[in-house]
């Protein structure tokens, strides 16, 4: 069922009135952003991440702006469903949270050019009212690799991975080749869970993981379960919060975070909208724009290892440092970046192959 907030009946009105090109343009009274996700709002991750910065965006305009939201919305016809139920229902503004809901997002907005459409991590934008926007989450996987290479006393490390697209396979290689830059002995293991939210499956691929000698465990999908599974080991494994902090298990396995901030793009584009400036755009921010955060580094960390992470970090958000400079091969052997180059976007975006070291084949 949609759920909506702080919006008058007078208003929501005025808001629907407002939904033409020309008043965009000299800006609008009142907006009505509308959020689809993909899990539930208390999965503790992606979509709890992406809800704060809805929630975010009614703080900062009161009641110039409705917020409606639906939750756990899959990536397909249901997907198209839902983002016709809202334009229809006079959103102003839809953000699309999860990378499979690309083709339903460009289909939708293709029939509804006064509403804006604003995809997360996905790349097309086939109408003028579409924008795409991301994190650089391969960031954060450095400071996490270097973390792992260094923490591990197994030398294996793990990674549960959601599905075979570039954001993902990028994460797994940053992770590993941060690993490997300060432990050369480090081995890594890759589980496809083919999910962004089950906590049954997260769990069996942290289980898969551990029953492998993994002592080290960083996830690319939404639920706390693979902490969970790690805290039941005593502290033989540690792991990290994914897009959020997961704060909770900070007293057990959890050792540092990636937190998904998405509430400065959220406000920035509903304040467009407001004031008129609003333009079709492509955003992909990390460390230095405050998309991607470091979650607190714990005691559990030696502190020489604690300041190398945050060294890394700090060096990544000045723009001293890429996670991806040269040299590094790819997995079959050949060139990738020569020494001192540093990876384009584009290759970045199109990632569809593992560096040299990591075993296994992504999926096709």
């Amino acid at each position: 069922m949609l759920r909506r907030t702080l919006m008058t009946t007078a208003a929501l009105g005025l808001g629907l009135a407002l939904t033409g090109g020309a008043a965009l343009a000299a800006g609008m009274d009142h907006v009505k952003a509308c959020f689809v996700y993909v899990g539930p709002i208390g999965d503790g991750g992606w979509t709890y991440q992406h809800h704060q910065g809805a929630l975010a965006v009614q703080e900062a305009f009161g009641d110039k702006v409705e917020v409606q939201w639906q939750e756990s919305v899959p990536e397909g016809a249901d997907a198209e469903r839902v983002l016709t139920q809202m334009a229809l229902g006079g959103c102003n503004i839809i953000f699309t949270t999860s990378f499979g809901y690309m083709d339903p997002t460009n289909a939708v907005a293709a029939k509804f050019p006064d509403v804006k459409f604003e995809h997360a991590t996905g790349f097309m934008r086939n109408s003028e009212n579409v924008s795409t926007y991301n994190a650089r989450f391969y960031e954060g996987r450095a400071v996490q690799g270097t973390i792992a290479g260094r923490m591990t006393k197994s030398n294996k490390i793990g990674y549960i991975a959601s599905f075979p697209i570039p954001e993902v396979v990028m994460g797994i290689n940053s992770y590993y080749l941060h690993a490997k830059k300060v432990n050369p002995d480090v081995e890594l293991s890759v589980v496809w869970a083919y999910t962004w939210f089950d906590p049954a499956k997260e769990a069996d691929a942290a289980k898969a993981l551990i029953d492998q000698g993994v002592d080290v465990i960083a996830s690319h999908t939404d639920s706390t379960a693979p902490l969970a599974e790690a805290a039941k080991t005593n502290g033989a494994v540690i792991g990290f919060g994914q897009a959020s902090d997961m704060a909770e298990y900070k007293d057990g396995p959890r050792v540092s975070s990636i937190i998904d901030n998405w509430a400065p793009y959220y406000v920035k584009r509903v304040g467009a909208l407001l004031d008129g400036s609003y333009a079709q755009a492509d955003a992909w921010e990390g460390i230095a724009g405050g998309e991607v955060g470091i979650g607190e580094i714990t005691a559990a960390v030696p502190a020489e290892v604690k300041a190398e992470a945050e060294a890394m970090r700090d060096a990544i958000a000045a723009g001293t440092y890429h996670p991806f400079t040269g040299p590094i091969n790819k997995q079959d052997g050949s060139a990738w970046l020569a020494e001192g180059q540093t990876a384009p976007d584009g290759d970045l975006l199109g990632m569809d192959f593992y560096v040299e070291g990591i075993t296994g084949d992504i999926p096709k």
